[in-house]
């Protein structure tokens, strides 16, 4: 796919070099039309009759270069935004993601199961790695896919469908995030979302007030024109009165109907570009059902915001002070668009928040697709319910391609006890199993060649650390989550990762303490793994049928360290230690 992306810069790039070219010699051609312009126009009052028809040509070439302009202008950004698009996609290959701004950082939450243990959000995150969503409602929906996935295997499924038809279209999924990211991920949105579910109406139940206010301007007009048409002063009088009973109306009411219409002063910037990437959507033909369902929902939606747009267009009329005053005075403008408004609601507000959220979740899958494109070994899990875990070649997505070390696993209603020296690779491998155990969970790909897994609820214990305000020291902090995955056991999907247990604490205690949880555990049938230096540990294989050894190890040549990073099925017969205390001077 680098490849790929790399031919699709080189086309853009080649693109705006030319249209830049036309752009700037355009930019001169239209200050020349408008000298050419003001020519005409001071011949104009000179008085002459053929310069009607320079003024004319003049006027229209001036229209056409501004339009081509236009154009060239909106052409050149998408090219632009299409090259940041696949570069973003290189960086995600070549390890440079880490530069992205956006790495979730709001969504962490350290009493969360499993989300900082397994660098789900924050820096250097997963979040970080793969999110290309653009409007809060995206955001919120990725987020929420990898810190709280509730899906049933058939949901599971109907989302790999989905996933796997757009990651075979690269085209259409960076014109999808192009034209969101002109959107922007506001929380802002959240609030508009609230206003437009917001079906209240303008003027409760008050009839004769909804009657009056709708049509009085219209028998005002008419008497108005009538009595000027035909000079019965009466009828224009009787308008005239009207009219400053309209007046009165506005000066009384009309801070109802702006603070009904609030919210048309915040929905027009991004109207247009709603309507773009509903289009967008709404105009592809789709094979897979979770993708055609997301359309049927977003059709309502293209027509619903093009109707709100019109009120927009409206009330545009604001922006010329004149002419909105007069519009007020003698056809109550403001309460006008407010009944357009309260009739929109009334056929829309309910359906409003499954729009963004429809936008949102297409976003979420949008983001799980570029897997494929940036991680050299993934496939489609196979979904089961019977506390397995298999897989050929599973590997860590977050670590490049070419330095990434896969492993097999085979896990079936275990516990895992893995040992081994240190740094040689015991927590990125339950690290590895937990992330893509959570990318199994979301329908998405996961990083290995072959995989079959359990809809695991997974809860770790890894990077515990003291709370100097709560005064909870290291060991105690690990006890605690430790009680947790305890707690959770009876639940038969559920698989803990507890990363050197007990290391707060001196070794005779974290011995017994290890012995007794583990043993625990095995009696409560939970699934997991726990890694240690305690190979003492190890002797619990012998008495529990459950629990098995596995381990990682180095090797040493020419008086150097080196690890391959590869699981064995046996307990760790090296350590490391004195050499590593040698190799630093100690």
């Amino acid at each position: 796919m680098q490849d790929k992306f790399q031919s699709i810069i080189e086309k853009y790039h080649a693109q705006i070099e030319q249209d830049s070219k036309t752009f700037n010699t355009l930019g001169f051609a239209k200050l020349a039309v408008v000298v050419a312009l003001v020519v005409c126009i001071v011949f104009l009052f000179a008085g002459g009759g053929v310069i009607w028809a320079v003024f004319t040509v003049v006027l229209a070439v001036t229209a056409i270069l501004w339009v081509w302009h236009f154009r060239l202008d909106n052409k050149i950004r998408y090219a632009k935004g299409i090259v940041k698009i696949c570069n973003e996609h290189l960086d995600r290959i070549t390890g440079e993601w880490t530069k992205f701004e956006d790495t979730g950082r709001e969504f962490i939450d350290f009493e969360h199961p499993y989300a900082c243990d397994l660098d789900i959000v924050g820096p250097k995150s997963f979040f970080q790695f793969l999110n290309t969503t653009h409007t809060w409602h995206g955001r919120q929906a990725f987020a929420g896919d990898l810190l709280g996935p509730a899906y049933n295997i058939a949901d599971v499924q109907e989302r790999q469908k989905a996933i796997t038809e757009l990651s075979h279209d690269i085209h259409f999924t960076n014109d999808i995030q192009f034209f969101l990211s002109q959107i922007g991920a506001k929380a802002q949105d959240a609030e508009l979302v609230k206003e437009l579910s917001d079906d209240s109406s303008f003027i409760g139940g008050a009839n004769i007030w909804r009657l009056l206010l709708s049509y009085l301007p219209v028998i005002s007009v008419i008497l108005l024109l009538a009595g000027v048409i035909f000079q019965m002063p009466p009828m224009y009088l009787t308008g005239s009165g009207f009219v400053i009973v309209q007046m009165v109306l506005c000066k009384i009411s009309g801070g109802n109907a702006a603070k009904y219409l609030g919210i048309m002063n915040r929905m027009p910037y991004k109207l247009d570009k709603y309507v773009r990437v509903i289009d967008t959507i709404t105009v592809k033909d789709f094979s897979s059902a979770k993708l055609n369902q997301i359309k049927s929902q977003l059709m309502m939606a293209s027509k619903a915001v093009k109707e709100l747009e019109k009120i927009d267009n409206k009330l545009s009329i604001r922006a010329n002070p004149l002419i909105y005053v007069v519009f007020n005075m003698l056809l109550l403008w403001d309460f006008h668009c407010a009944f357009l408004l309260e009739r929109w609601k009334g056929k829309y507000s309910h359906l409003a928040a499954q729009w963004f959220t429809a936008i949102g979740e297409f976003e979420s899958l949008v983001s799980f697709s570029h897997l494929p494109k940036v991680c050299n070994n993934v496939c489609l899990p196979d979904i089961c319910e019977d506390g397995k875990i298999f897989t050929k070649n599973l590997g860590h997505p977050l670590l490049q391609n070419g330095s990434r070390v896969n492993n097999d696993v085979q896990f079936n209603n275990n516990i895992f006890i893995i040992s081994g020296s240190n740094m040689s690779g015991k927590t990125t491998f339950m690290r590895t199993v937990g992330v893509n155990l959570l990318l199994a969970r979301v329908g998405s790909f996961v990083c290995a060649r072959e995989m079959m897994c359990t809809r695991f609820d997974i809860i770790t214990s890894m990077r515990i650390a003291d709370d100097l305000n709560e005064g909870v020291s290291t060991f105690y902090a690990e006890l605690r989550r430790v009680k947790q995955i305890i707690d959770r056991a009876e639940n038969p999907n559920m698989l803990f990762l507890i990363d050197e247990i007990f290391k707060g604490t001196n070794s005779v205690d974290r011995l017994a303490g290890a012995d007794a949880v583990i043993s625990k555990l095995s009696e409560l049938n939970a699934m997991g793994m726990v890694s240690t230096h305690d190979l003492e540990l190890c002797k619990l294989a012998d008495l529990h049928v459950r629990i098995e050894n596995h381990s990682f190890s180095e090797y040493y040549e020419n008086g150097n360290i080196y690890f391959d990073y590869k699981i064995r099925h046996r307990q760790s017969k090296t350590t490391n230690a004195k050499f590593l205390m040698e190799m630093v001077g100690i």
